[in-house]
């Protein structure tokens, strides 16, 4: 078994653009992440119903932005929208290793082969497969593994990766997000469907 357990936290929510917005922003002026979870919830920032759902969303963002360079912060910050979707979902794969080895295992390697489309049982298979070296798989209950699997399609297609039929969209990675990636951690790029010769071929417009 894996000594590595995965976190499956993420069916808080789903890609949170406009939250990640904002505290990413809150965040690009002082540095300071406990700063900012205090004035996001103290001030109710996100509109949420509730102080716990403003503290657990705050908390999931933040999880996640923490992950991400100061050069990706900014960019998520003035970057296009496309920039915005990827740098998110690139924030959500390292977060979460669970997402990001179905990333470059799953979707990726599906669009490396042709294969227009991802389905559920491409989760599925996925799932029972890695369950042979996460014993914490075995625990999760179906319903629970269900609402994983229904929240991270729903990241994808947020994240313009998959369309609302779940066909798999080619990613054409800009100049800038390419560059902060290649500065930071270039394997990453494995988290998106991408060939590598078009990876090849950005970098050497970078």
């Amino acid at each position: 078994m894996s000594q590595t357990k995965y976190s499956l936290s993420f069916t808080t929510g789903s890609l949170f653009l406009q939250e990640s917005l904002l505290i990413a922003g809150l965040y690009l002026d002082n540095f300071d992440w406990a700063q900012v979870r205090q004035v996001v919830v103290k001030d109710n920032l996100l509109q949420a119903r509730t102080q716990n759902t403003s503290e657990r969303v705050c908390s999931e963002v933040i999880s996640r932005l923490k992950h991400l360079t100061r050069a990706q912060l900014e960019l998520l910050s003035q970057g296009s929208r496309h920039d915005q979707y990827y740098l998110l979902w690139l924030a959500i794969c390292r977060r979460y290793a669970f997402i990001g080895d179905f990333a470059q295992e799953m979707l990726r390697e599906k669009f490396l082969r042709f294969v227009s489309e991802l389905t559920y049982l491409d989760f599925d298979i996925f799932f029972h497969r890695k369950q042979e070296w996460h014993e914490e798989l075995n625990q999760i209950k179906p319903i629970t593994r269900q609402k994983l699997r229904q929240t991270l399609f729903k990241m994808m297609r947020e994240a313009d990766l998959i369309n609302a039929k779940s066909l798999i969209q080619p990613v054409l990675l800009s100049g800038a997000l390419l560059q902060v990636i290649q500065a930071d951690r270039l394997e990453d790029l494995r988290f998106f469907p991408i060939f590598d010769t078009d990876l090849q071929f950005g970098l050497q417009a970078v």
